[in-house]
């Protein structure tokens, strides 16, 4: 199958404003998407928006000029319908809906997969934004392939193409399946896909080119959203697009230092200690030396200490 689109998955706690920015650095993306601005019962605040998508501040971009799209996740149509809006005005490069996180707080408060339960209720959400933000602001939702079961994905997807999306992401699994890799099914996506007018995008389990090739035949698409993969394989939106080959260690280490020496306002005391931490656990699985950088800074908390550590190592291997 041919490959058109690449966009950067939203991953709450994970992908945020400075992983996007080295990412976007370093592969060619076509948009990304944000973690998710929970929306409750009001109309939230200009700083709220502007906290989780920081490339607000500059026509909706990262620093590499990749567009990006604010996600918003809450229950209420109507709500809903008014952050997304604000998020427009903003600057934001078009709306997506979630209603895939299967995060325990998440379903609990009747947000993200839980809907998935409520094709109708997903419909009125999506109806009453499109609505709101007008025709021609791009409109994107992201969905599993169901709640428990997948007897619903059709359903689901059509209720999204009806109530005026403009395109749809599905991670092919199911809420209960979590992300086992062996209950991937990229299959049921271009089942799907059969059945929309709408473009699909294919999400789930594509940690190699090879992984993507796969998706792309079996979904049937031309577009495919890498999360976790693009985390253990830093460049591998090029390695599909464009036939790169992979980082180097050195280079992956290069990428690390940059991240933890970078001055960032606003955040909390620990935020370089767990996120390179995070981000060494990913790499880890296809860079054995990423375990050992990990057990060296395990420890580690500040900021100074992390970013020590790490250029110690490059002066190891220099």
């Amino acid at each position: 199958m041919k490959l058109n689109r690449i966009i950067l998955a939203p991953m709450e706690g994970v992908l945020d404003y400075n992983v996007r920015k080295i990412l976007t650095q370093i592969n060619q993306f076509d948009y990304c998407v944000t973690e998710f601005v929970r929306v409750t019962h009001h109309k939230l605040s200009n700083r709220t928006f502007y906290r989780l998508c920081p490339e607000l501040y500059h026509d909706g971009k990262t620093a590499s000029g990749t567009p990006v799209r604010v996600q918003i996740l809450g229950q209420s149509p109507e709500w809903m319908a008014e952050n997304a809006v604000k998020a427009i005005d903003l600057g934001s490069y078009g709306i997506d809906i979630n209603f895939g996180c299967p995060a325990k707080t998440v379903v609990g408060s009747h947000g993200g997969a839980y809907l998935l339960q409520y094709p109708e209720q997903i419909f009125n959400i999506v109806k009453q934004t499109r609505l709101a933000i007008g025709a021609t602001a791009k409109l994107s939702a992201k969905i599993r392939l169901g709640w428990s079961d997948k007897s619903y994905c059709l359903d689901i997807a059509k209720a999204i193409e009806q109530a005026g999306a403009n395109e749809i992401v599905i991670h092919g699994r199911t809420k209960t399946d979590g992300y086992q890799a062996d209950k991937i099914d990229w299959q049921t996506i271009g089942k799907i896909k059969q059945k929309l007018n709408i473009p699909v995008i294919a999400n789930g389990e594509i940690f190699s080119v090879k992984d993507a090739q796969n998706c792309l035949i079996q979904s049937q698409s031309q577009d495919i959203m890498l999360g976790r993969g693009i985390l253990t394989l830093p460049n591998l939106a090029n390695m599909i697009r464009f036939n790169d080959a992979e980082l180097q260690w050195q280079q992956i280490l290069e990428i690390l230092i940059n991240y933890a020496t970078t001055t960032i306002e606003e955040v909390k005391p620990l935020y370089h200690s767990a996120r390179i931490k995070q981000w060494l656990a990913y790499l880890k699985s296809h860079y054995f030396q990423a375990a050992q950088v990990l057990q060296n800074i395990r420890t580690l908390k500040t900021q100074q200490h992390i970013a020590d550590s790490l250029k110690l190592q490059q002066t190891t291997l220099s």
